[in-house]
């Protein structure tokens, strides 16, 4: 078998080419992983939003029921703290579910490590 010598020229064209075929890796990669993620966030939004909508009617209830305590003395104010009560406990409820989905999410783990790899091989001396 003849051996073809190759001029550095060469050798330099094709380490560019590998360098540009590993970076476009790199980011198929991430972006990848950062859609997934992003989907995970997507679903802990509902459940925060509803939870946060559940809270603020159950402040509007609260401050309706200091309305009426002051204005009638039992039945009106009492039904309203109750709802105030009921609707607080389902905010809460929400809102925690919401932040179980959204502790889900975490960082590219796959791309970090694969550029870790890379920094290390590209810090070896060439033979």
């Amino acid at each position: 078998m003849a051996t073809r010598e190759r001029s550095i020229s060469d050798v330099l064209h094709d380490i560019a080419g590998d360098i540009q075929d590993i970076v476009r890796s790199e980011v198929r990669l991430a972006k990848s992983e950062i859609v997934a993620e992003t989907d995970k966030a997507k679903g802990a939004a509902p459940f925060l939003i509803i939870g946060v909508v559940c809270i603020l009617l159950a402040a509007l209830f609260l401050v309706w029921t200091v309305v009426y305590a002051l204005a009638l003395v039992l039945p009106t104010w009492a039904a309203s703290l109750i709802v105030a009560a009921v609707l607080a406990s389902a905010g809460g409820i929400i809102l925690t579910a919401g932040v179980k989905k959204l502790r889900e999410v975490s960082s590219p783990t796959q791309t970090i490590a694969s550029i870790k790899e890379n920094v290390q091989w590209a810090k070896q001396p060439i033979k």
